[in-house]
């Protein structure tokens, strides 16, 4: 991390966690979409999905994530590419897109506190 004051962290890096931060409680306070329990779309359980997207997120803004744990985010980011564009209720599309941009910005906070 950038140098400062002991204990403080670099402008940019607290926003990203505190933007982080809302992003997962706003998730929290979400109804899982009624229609996705059990269904499974592009081979991925939606349950499992949402899940482990947040449990990463949850980690990120713990502490830094350990190599495997980054590649296995990595990986499962790589997974709503597939089951984005394959959703058609509105409510689900919508809830897992912003399950996303949440993922995403946990990688981005990630990859920033490794440089």
């Amino acid at each position: 991390m950038a140098a400062g004051v002991p204990g403080e962290e670099p402008g940019a890096f607290k926003e990203m966690r505190d933007a982080l931060t809302l992003m997962a409680a706003a998730h929290m306070s979400r109804p899982f979409p009624p229609g996705a329990r059990g269904m499974d779309v592009a081979g991925q359980d939606l349950v499992l999905l949402d899940a482990d997207a947040y449990a990463y997120s949850a980690n990120v803004l713990k502490g830094p994530l350990s190599d495997r744990q980054y590649a296995d985010f990595t990986r499962l980011m790589a997974v709503f590419d597939a089951v984005l564009p394959a959703l058609d209720d509105p409510y689900a599309a919508g809830y897992y897109a912003r399950l996303h941009d949440m993922a995403a910005l946990a990688l981005e906070v990630e990859a920033l506190r490794r440089k």
